[in-house]
């Protein structure tokens, strides 16, 4: 009961949330509750993300992502060598655990290097291109966030597709973190480092036979339904536990956007200005907005107002760039950062949005430039 209780408060104090609430509520003035709500929400996606993210769960509970820091440090032998294993292992990993996971799991591991080598000046650089490293690798595969997963399964999309979209903004994304390396000065350093996280070998098993469910799922190689209810199951078994680590909170938003979203649509005046607001304008509209909304609510919003799917999922990923807001997942590394010892969140801040805005100007140039070409 304890466990419920520390969840519904974690999800009382969620900011979005409760502006996903207030809005889906002040909705239903317009469009009253009727059974049509339930058409509103895609219950294929809730499915995906639930299933999503108690395996990851369980993959992270198990030590398995420490142990991969601890092995890739072990050949660490200089500053810039520490910068690209903390940023590159953020970069990768969160195209299948999700950037939020990623940085939640790889943030704390960094700054626990950067103590142990006695490199804390690198402390904000570091913590900030983790998280853009995160924001922007996560982009290239369905997995790799909520807006990705959402925008892949209402598009209807094949795997190849989606990465065959998503493959140079990726790929100039990873080129930009690369250079930005060679601003970190490389100084020697004693190989690390003891993360004291074990990982339990003998438990993973399920967890990654759980994950290759939830793929196959996510490739319409196995129903939704049938994948959802075999995760839970596994879940029960190996560790019930799991079941209160999920954030419900996420999934709850989810709903109540689906709700808003949904009424937005059927009402005619509303409907049919965003769409000829939002129609040849997706890439800018899903950039702009995520600034105010972050990208998950933006993706969801402007979906329901184009159908050119592929554009909006450029403008919405590259959206995460910019404020701290535009992606939920910069919130929770700067709360990391925030906890720490000697934390000065003001120069964090400035730094933060500084280097996401030069990143988000020179990829959209970027994009533009090979768009005309």
């Amino acid at each position: 009961m304890e466990e419920v209780r520390k969840k519904l408060l974690e999800i009382n104090k969620d900011p979005v949330l409760l502006v996903a609430f207030a809005v889906a509520v002040l909705s239903m003035v317009f469009v009253p509750p009727s059974r049509n709500y339930l058409d509103y929400i895609d219950f294929h996606v809730l499915s995906l993300l639930f299933s999503m993210m108690l395996v990851v769960a369980g993959l992270q509970k198990a030590g398995v992502f420490g142990c991969i820091v601890d092995y890739l440090l072990k050949y660490v032998h200089n500053t810039r060598v520490l910068a690209f294993v903390l940023i590159g292992v953020c970069f990768f990993c969160s195209m299948l655990i999700t950037n939020d996971v990623a940085l939640i799991t790889f943030v704390p591991l960094g700054m626990l290097a950067l103590a142990q080598t006695k490199q804390q000046k690198l402390l904000i650089p570091i913590v900030i291109l983790q998280t853009v490293a995160a924001n922007l690798g996560s982009m290239f595969t369905p997995l790799g966030n909520p807006q990705n997963l959402y925008l892949y399964s209402v598009s209807e999309m094949t795997m190849m597709q989606f990465l065959r979209i998503m493959a140079m903004p990726s790929i100039l994304s990873f080129i930009l973190l690369t250079v930005c390396l060679l601003f970190i000065h490389s100084e020697k350093i004693q190989p690390s480092v003891d993360t004291k996280e074990k990982t339990e070998w003998c438990k993973l098993i399920p967890w990654c036979v759980m994950f290759i469910v939830c793929l196959l799922s996510v490739l319409r190689l196995i129903p939704y339904g049938i994948a959802l209810m075999a995760v839970i199951a596994g879940v029960i078994i190996c560790d019930r536990k799991i079941l209160f680590s999920v954030d419900y909170g996420l999934l709850l938003t989810f709903v109540f956007l689906f709700i808003f979203i949904g009424n937005m649509k059927n009402i005619p005046s509303i409907s049919n200005a965003l769409s000829a607001l939002v129609g040849g304008r997706e890439i800018v509209a899903g950039i702009l907005l995520s600034q105010v909304i972050s990208n998950v609510p933006a993706a969801m919003l402007l979906s329901k107002f184009t159908m050119n799917y592929s554009a909006l999922l450029i403008g919405v990923n590259l959206g995460g760039l910019g404020t701290l807001i535009a992606s939920m997942a910069s919130v929770i590394s700067y709360k990391l950062y925030a906890s720490a010892n000697g934390a000065q969140t003001g120069k964090y801040l400035a730094a933060f949005t500084g280097v996401n805005v030069l990143f988000l100007g020179i990829l959209c140039s970027a994009m533009g430039l090979l768009a005309s070409m």
